[in-house]
């Protein structure tokens, strides 16, 4: 019975890629973020998502990169919904960007979304030309009193 009530929550909420067939959009700005109610709103905590094989395009030769992104929140009144942010990383996959460009664009939707009191992601990128390029970005403050574990990305020394 529980089941059949918290399904029935989600599909009012408007959901409209969570359930259904979404297709892979073409580019992140046909992507549709969605967020859902954090059902403890009045609780500090550390939600994480992972992403290990992300890719997008080099902006100059075209060719593939790739990147080991963590994003950590400190969520308020919204959850990201995981779909959506599944189908919204999957977007980039033929856009081309610089690294630091795609890994600010990423944190900002989010923070955009979802107004959390913290948030921060690393962009772990594979080298490009011999060079791996980190980018880090953060949002707000952490709260107090929260565990922030270490993002568990080693620097680089052959990625895998």
């Amino acid at each position: 019975m529980a089941e059949a009530v918290k399904k029935a929550s989600v599909k009012d909420q408007g959901l409209r890629q969570l359930g259904k067939t979404a297709p892979l959009p073409a580019s992140p700005d046909d992507a549709v973020l969605e967020r859902v109610p954090n059902p403890h709103p009045d609780t500090a905590y550390v939600a994480r998502f992972t992403a290990p094989e992300f890719t997008c395009l080099c902006p100059v030769t075209g060719q593939p990169d790739f990147a080991h992104f963590v994003l950590d929140y400190a969520p308020g009144a919204w959850l990201v919904e995981s779909k959506s942010f599944k189908l919204y990383l999957g977007s980039f996959r033929n856009t081309a960007a610089f690294h630091e460009d795609t890994t600010l664009t990423i944190g900002k939707a989010i923070a955009d979304l979802l107004e959390p009191s913290w948030l921060r992601i690393g962009g772990y990128w594979f080298p490009r030309g011999g060079i791996p390029i980190d980018v880090f970005w953060q949002y707000g403050s952490p709260p107090e009193g929260i565990w922030i574990p270490d993002q568990g990305v080693a620097p680089y020394r052959g990625r895998g």
